[in-house]
């Protein structure tokens, strides 16, 4: 039952591709007039120009039946031409056609996927990892254009084809169709038989497949660390661990796929031998012209191709469908944090935030936040502090919306955050994370990844005002130079300047600062704080710290601990001299 909903799905997601589909599908259908026309030439030469037997019936309605040896020469010589001619015509057409639709339905796919990857929550990500999620997009998504144009038309055509092989035999001889078709029901025995091991194989390679991309991916990811604690040979073994598994499941596939073409193989051979002795026999007996049994043997010989391809086709959909139920798998996953029908735009807020009660758990029966509420009125500035794994960090996560509380209510400007379209919500903040985050391009794109139809004077001027232009302008290629993956090419104090100059450049009525200098040495953050002051004002601030020094610009403090607000004072001072009073005597 559960097959057949996989098949439902992939026929749903083929729909839209209906009408192509059908132009292809009869693209496809011209090669069986072609098929059929092919071995008349060969009854011609034998029958009517060696021998000396008329033209068949069909034809002389076209030429007539007064013909010489040399024009029947010369019509089988130009049927056999034109047969070839139209035959590579239209595989043109058909390979041409097909790409072109092959091509529309994976980008469609791929883009639904990574869409869909995109509104999916952290947690999902978190779980599956971001090799699976490149695997699925890479390598299952093609998986629809394999079952419905790679799979689905050659079955059809396969079966239109041996329908009207079979027609065309009947009319030659029905003994020595009946005797070919006789191997037809053990062909879709081993069809069956083979179909489950096959599919299960194919499930479990693209499954350890995608275990060995995360295993290289997270490495190469944390080169640093693994080279650090001297883990190179360990990582490896983990990666051809998984290899050799999709491997074995590789070669388990293509074991039983061989096993299958030799016993097809066979009882191909045995249908063709009966046909032959019993069709010799015919001749000798007058029943059949010669001519007519080499088109009869060729049309055997082609009508356990279609059988062979039906059968085919049918293991081939098993390897499709696997890839279409693991893109369906994604697809299907509903977002932990959904928008609302009715849910209003945002265009610019205010900035008062407000937490009422709020309680959180990543798992269930392991909460993180307790009962929390505290006001932040627009344009102040609020500092977090407390002890790694109070909490600090998932308030702005809750206030991004990444995740929603498990109880209570968050508002901005005294509505519910769940109440805007996320979209505009997610806008109006501009964050600052303490691991700062680049991508492979240039220093103007990282820039203006806050903005992307900033101008350049617009993120120039941002720079400036994070005070990193001079150091960019420094670069071998100013604000062209490809900063490397993750940023690495630059020191982290330069990356969290073009961090901060984002920032500048989005111009959020909202900042989220998560300990945005705890990674920096005392001159690098002393710069970076003046910066952070310069981008606060006329700003609500949301500021997570463990240094004193960086609460220095707040005017509110909440304090927690162990998930619950231990304290909520203006009384700056007091938290940060308290705070330092800790950190000498730690």
């Amino acid at each position: 039952m559960l097959k057949v909903r996989h098949a439902q799905r992939a026929f749903e997601d083929l729909r839209p591709y209906l009408w192509p589909l059908v132009v292809l599908l009869i693209v496809s259908l011209l090669a069986i007039p072609m098929t059929l026309v092919f071995p008349l030439p060969i009854k011609l030469l034998v029958d009517s120009v060696l021998g000396s037997q008329p033209l068949p019936g069909y034809l002389t309605f076209f030429v007539g039946s007064q013909l010489s040896k040399t024009i029947a020469l010369w019509l089988a010589i130009s049927i056999l031409m034109a047969a070839a001619v139209l035959t590579y015509l239209q595989n043109l057409v058909n390979v041409w056609y097909s790409n072109k639709i092959g091509n529309r339905m994976t980008l469609d796919v791929r883009t639904r996927l990574f869409r869909q990857m995109q509104r999916l929550s952290i947690a999902y990500h978190d779980t599956m990892g971001a090799a699976d999620s490149a695997y699925r997009t890479l390598n299952d998504a093609p998986m629809l254009r394999s079952f419905g144009i790679d799979s689905l038309i050659p079955l059809t055509t396969s079966i239109l084809t041996l329908g009207a092989m079979i027609l065309v035999m009947v009319f030659l001889d029905w003994q020595l169709a009946l005797i070919a078709l006789l191997v037809s029901p053990m062909m879709f025995l081993l069809t069956f038989v083979f179909r489950p091991r096959i599919r299960a194989g194919w499930r479990k390679f693209r499954a350890s497949e995608s275990a060995a991309m995360a295993v290289a991916q997270e490495s190469l990811g944390a080169s640093r660390l693994v080279k650090s604690y001297g883990q190179e040979e360990r990582k490896n073994t983990e990666l051809v661990s998984h290899y050799d598994a999709s491997l074995s499941a590789s070669l388990k596939v293509q074991v039983d796929s061989a096993i299958y073409s030799l016993l097809v193989g066979i009882l191909t051979a045995a249908g063709l031998a009966a046909v032959l002795y019993i069709g010799i026999g015919h001749v000798q007996a007058g029943l059949l012209t010669l001519g007519s049994l080499l088109v009869v043997n060729y049309y055997v010989t082609q009508l356990y191709g279609p059988l062979r391809n039906v059968g085919q086709s049918i293991l081939d959909i098993q390897m499709s469908l696997t890839g279409v139920e693991r893109y369906r798998a994604v697809l299907d996953e509903k977002p932990d944090v959904p928008e609302s029908p009715i849910a209003r735009p945002l265009v610019r807020a205010k900035g008062k935030i407000e937490f009422r009660n709020v309680s959180f758990e990543y798992a269930k029966d392991h909460p993180v936040l307790h009962d929390i509420s505290f006001e932040v009125p627009s344009g102040n500035r609020l500092g977090v502090v407390g002890p790694t794994g109070s909490g600090k960090t998932t308030l702005s996560t809750l206030l991004l919306r990444l995740f929603d509380p498990t109880e209570g209510v968050i508002t901005l400007d005294n509505i519910d955050l769940k109440d805007y379209k996320l979209a505009d919500l997610r806008n109006q903040y501009a964050v600052v994370h303490q691991e700062t985050v680049l991508f492979s391009t240039s220093v103007a794109e990282n820039v203006r990844f806050a903005k992307p139809n900033a101008t350049m004077d617009e993120a120039i001027a941002a720079a400036t005002a994070a005070k990193a232009h001079d150091f960019i302008t420094s670069l071998p290629n100013g604000y062209d130079t490809l900063v490397g993956e993750r940023g690495m090419k630059l020191s982290g104090g330069e990356r969290q300047r073009i961090s901060l100059a984002r920032a500048f450049l989005k111009d959020a009525p909202i900042l989220i600062l998560d300990e945005p200098t705890s990674s920096l040495d005392v001159h690098t953050e002393s710069a970076i704080l003046d910066t952070i002051q310069e981008l606060m004002k006329g700003r609500t601030t949301m500021m997570i710290a463990h240094r004193p020094t960086t609460l220095r610009d707040c005017n509110m403090i909440l304090v927690l601990e162990e998930g619950r607000v231990s304290r909520m004072t203006s009384e700056v001072d007091s938290v940060i001299s308290d705070m330092q009073t800790v950190s000498v005597q730690t």
